[in-house]
C-alpha cells in the first residue's frame, strides 16, 4: 500500500515498453500497468531484457520510456546501453532494473544518461512513483492529496461530511485544502459556508483549451486563510451530460494548488463518477444505518476493488446514527456484513446539523466542544494520517472571530 503522507501524481500520456527478463519482474510490470495512476499510458510489456530491447529499435521508433531488466555483468549491461543510445529518439527516457545494490553502478548509469536505476526488491506502486517523479512538470514539487467523499445512497448527509471534513482539515492542519461541488445541478457547497461565487467548478469543465492552473486558481472562492471551494452552479438552466474524463484535467491541475483536496461526489453511478472515485487517493464512503445503505456500500466496494489494487480500501463512515424510534442495523452488524473496520460514526442530531445548514456554518462553528466536531478532527487523523492534528481550545471570542474571519473572506 502507498504511505497516505505521500500521494502519487497521475502519470500523463505516455507510450511505455518494458523489456523484462524474470517472471516476478514481468507480473510486477503488468500490475504496475493496471495501476490507476497509469490509465493514460501506452504500454507493452516484452520478455528478453536489453537485447530484446536493442532488437525491437533497429528498425522502429522509439517510445516516451524505456524500461529495461538486466541481471548480467556491468560491462555488459554498459555496452548494451550505449548500443541503445544509439537508436534511441530524442526525448526518450530509460529506466534501468537491477539486482545489484551498488551507488558506483548507480552514478555511472545516471552520468550516462539513464532516468533512474530501480534495485529489486520492488513493487508496482514504487515503480508507478518513479515514473510519475520521472515526468512531474518541472519545478512542481506539489502533489496535492485528493480524498473522494460520497454517500452509499441519497440522503445520507455525505456532503455535509465531505464539507465538515474539508472546513477541519483546514483549520486542525493549517493547510491550504480545496472543496470540489461536483453535484453541478444541485450542489450546496455555496449554501454551507454562505457563499454565492459567480464561477466555479462547472466553468472549470466546460473551458476547453483555456483550462491552466492559473484559470482553475482564479474559479475559487475564498472561505478563509487556509479553505477555498469551488462551487457548483446549483441550477437547472442546462443539462450535464458529461464524459468519462471530464472532471480529470480539472483535478489534475488542483494537485498542484493545494495539499489536501476534498470531492464532495453526489450519489448515483455514472462514467465520470466511478473514474473520480477509482482516480482518488482516498475514497470515504458515507452510509447511513439501514439496508440500502449496506447493499449499497458493499456494491461499491466490489466495483472499486479491481481498479484499486495498489491502494487502501475505501474508507466508511456512518452517519446519523441512533435516531429515536428509528429502526437501525447496528454498528457492530453492519461493519461485520461488509467487512471492514468502520473509520467512524457520527450520531443523529438534528438541531446541531440543522442549525449550521441554516446558519451556512461547520458543525466546529457552532459547537467546536460538541463530540460531533471532535468526531470530525478524529477524521481528519484517520483520512490523512496526521496525528500532530490539533483541537483548538474554546473561548469566548470564538463564535465572534469565526464570524469575522468568514466577513474578511467574502
Amino acid at each position: 500500500m502507498n504511505d497516505v503522507s505521500t500521494p502519487i501524481a497521475p502519470v500523463p500520456r505516455i507510450s511505455i515498453q518494458a523489456f523484462c527478463e524474470q517472471t516476478d519482474t514481468h507480473h510486477i510490470m503488468s500490475a504496475a500497468q493496471a495501476d490507476r495512476r497509469m490509465s493514460k499510458c501506452h504500454m507493452k510489456i516484452h520478455m528478453g531484457g536489453a537485447a530484446a530491447a536493442v532488437d525491437a529499435y533497429r528498425d522502429a521508433p522509439t517510445p516516451n520510456l524505456i524500461v529495461i531488466e538486466s541481471s548480467g555483468e556491468k560491462s555488459v549491461l554498459i555496452e548494451q546501453l550505449e548500443e541503445l543510445s544509439n537508436l534511441c529518439d530524442s526525448g526518450t527516457k530509460v529506466i534501468v532494473i537491477g539486482r545489484v545494490n551498488d551507488i558506483l553502478l548507480y552514478r555511472e548509469l545516471i552520468a550516462r544518461g539513464i532516468s533512474e536505476y530501480i534495485v529489486h526488491p520492488f513493487n508496482s506502486a514504487s515503480f508507478v512513483r518513479s515514473v510519475s517523479e520521472l515526468y512531474a512538470a518541472p519545478g512542481s514539487r506539489l502533489v496535492g492529496r485528493v480524498i473522494a467523499v460520497t454517500g452509499s445512497k441519497g440522503g445520507v448527509g455525505a456532503s455535509t461530511v465531505a464539507h465538515n471534513l474539508a472546513w477541519t482539515m483546514a483549520r486542525t492542519l493549517d493547510q491550504p485544502t480545496v472543496i470540489v461541488d461536483m453535484d453541478l445541478p444541485f450542489g450546496t457547497a455555496g449554501l454551507d459556508f454562505n457563499q454565492d461565487p459567480p464561477q466555479g467548478i462547472a466553468d472549470a469543465i466546460f473551458a476547453n483549451d483555456r483550462l491552466d492552473a492559473n484559470y482553475v486558481e482564479r474559479l475559487m472562492s475564498r472561505c478563509s486563510d487556509k479553505l477555498s471551494i469551488m462551487a457548483a452552479p446549483a441550477t437547472l438552466d442546462r443539462q450535464y451530460d458529461l464524459g468519462e474524463d471530464a472532471f480529470e484535467q480539472v483535478i489534475d491541475l488542483l494537485r498542484g494548488t493545494a495539499p489536501f483536496i476534498v470531492l464532495d461526489v453526489p450519489h448515483g453511478w455514472s462514467g465520470w463518477k466511478r473514474r473520480t472515485l477509482v482516480s482518488a487517493d482516498d475514497v470515504l464512503l458515507v452510509a447511513g444505518p439501514d439496508l440500502a445503505s449496506l447493499r449499497n456500500a458493499k456494491n461499491i466496494f466490489d466495483a472499486l476493488k479491481p481498479a484499486r489494487a495498489n491502494d487502501s480500501r475505501p474508507k466508511i463512515l456512518m452517519n446519523g446514527v441512533g435516531m429515536l424510534k428509528r429502526p437501525e442495523i447496528s454498528v457492530s452488524d453492519f461493519a461485520r456484513a461488509i467487512e471492514v473496520e468502520l473509520t467512524g460514526i457520527i450520531p443523529h442530531d438534528t438541531k446541531l446539523f440543522g442549525t449550521a445548514a441554516n446558519n451556512g456554518q461547520m458543525i466546529g462553528e457552532i459547537d467546536q466542544s460538541s463530540k460531533i466536531a471532535e468526531s470530525f478532527v478524529d477524521l481528519v487523523r484517520s483520512m490523512t494520517g496526521r496525528s500532530e492534528v490539533r483541537r483548538a481550545k474554546k473561548n469566548m471570542f470564538t463564535p465572534l472571530m469565526a464570524k469575522l474571519g468568514r466577513k474578511s473572506a467574502s
